[in-house]
């Protein structure tokens, strides 16, 4: 029932709607027109003001009357490069020319959205299903953290927001991000260098006593940047580390962390103290996602294998190494798994868009909701 032909245009319509975080606000307009001339309803929540896009989480509902049984959801941000984006198709897959993104990432969940609502409409069918369209998925999942639950009535739905449509993903780590800011002293490092404190060889040798990359086959660990120093001729007061900590495990996570900020604190304790207490540390740490798990028991990932199987396919249960919408989903009491839409090299501008994968995903998505309405 999917009509291919149709699906292919929604995605163009929607690669060539710039979109990049916190500017969602033309394809939010795009997607209302859409489904409101379905006789669905959208309703925006109060996100904007705390996410700093230009609109609020969309939830459309696609039969007001009725209680929702499946949500899908996708993200309406992409990443940049957006400028003007020319999307081309051409030996059956969709790519940029080059200069841009394709935009795959996650337009392609959102044109099979636009299609399956055509489906139901035309067939009249009584799919009890919603759609969640967030912002500012791509700049921290904040869409996600921020939206209004209560817009919800579905209890479990999945997310289109991965590669492999035969891959089903019910296992992501929880993340945390840190910043720590090593104090020393400033001093003319010709002159009287014996007056400073070397901010950055503190940070050096607390660093090269960390243990970084992967940790164990459910934990990694990264230093990704390093700022300090103002000119070759002054001892740098300051430095500032920024990483992160990813683990399937809480206990992992934790112990790493402590691992750390325990190898910046022993840095700091062998240079010997002046005035001002110094050298010293500070740090900041913020969970950047949860942990998220959905056990293969539950409906949301039966209804999708059995699905897969109605198509005579069979879906990979998985395991992710990154973060998205779904773990906050998850955390929020919404169990969620991740589905792939065929979407390909994403977040640079080899991005691309296999149209087989692409139509696959649609069909699996419709015989999901044929499943969970039956």
């Amino acid at each position: 029932m999917i009509n291919e032909e149709r699906l292919k245009q929604f995605f163009l319509e929607l690669a060539h709607i710039e979109s990049p975080s916190r500017r969602e606000g033309a394809i939010a307009r795009y997607l209302q027109e859409k489904f409101e001339a379905l006789g669905a309803q959208c309703l925006f929540d109060d996100s904007a003001p705390r996410t700093g896009s230009e609109v609020g989480n969309l939830v459309v509902k696609l039969s007001p009357s009725s209680r929702a049984r499946v949500f899908l959801a996708a993200h309406m941000d992409t990443v940049e490069p957006t400028d003007s984006p020319k999307i081309i198709f051409t030996n059956g897959v969709f790519k940029s020319d080059g200069r841009t993104i394709c935009g795959a990432d996650d337009k392609s969940a959102i044109a099979i959205f636009l299609e399956l609502a055509h489906v139901i409409k035309e067939n009249k069918l009584s799919f009890p299903v919603e759609f969640v369209f967030t912002t500012c998925e791509e700049i921290g999942l904040l869409g996600a953290k921020h939206l209004d639950y209560s817009l919800l009535s579905a209890p479990f739905g999945y997310a289109l927001d991965s590669v492999d449509p035969l891959e089903l993903i019910n296992k992501a780590p929880e993340a945390i991000r840190f910043t720590i800011k090593v104090l020393g002293k400033a001093a003319h490092a010709g002159i009287n260098p014996e007056a400073g404190i070397n901010a950055i060889k503190i940070a050096s040798e607390a660093i090269a006593g960390i243990t970084l990359g992967r940790i164990d086959e459910e934990t990694t660990a990264n230093i990704g940047t390093i700022k300090g120093g103002k000119a070759t001729n002054i001892v740098p007061a300051e430095v500032v580390v920024e990483g992160e900590v990813r683990s399937h495990n809480r206990e992992t996570l934790k112990a790493q962390w402590q691992h750390i900020i325990s190898s910046f604190e022993e840095a700091v304790k062998v240079y010997p103290r002046q005035e001002k207490d110094l050298p010293k540390i500070h740090y900041d740490k913020v969970k950047d996602y949860p942990l998220m798990y959905v056990s293969e028991e539950h409906p949301v990932i039966k209804t999708a294998l059995k699905a897969a199987n109605n198509l005579g396919q069979k879906l990979r249960i998985s395991t992710t190494g990154g973060g998205s919408d779904a773990n906050i989903f998850n955390d929020k009491g919404f169990p969620c798994v991740i589905l792939g839409t065929g979407m390909k090299k994403v977040h640079t501008t080899e991005e691309c868009l296999p149209f087989d994968e692409f139509l696959l995903a649609a069909r699996l998505s419709l015989e999901i909701l044929k499943e969970v309405g039956g």
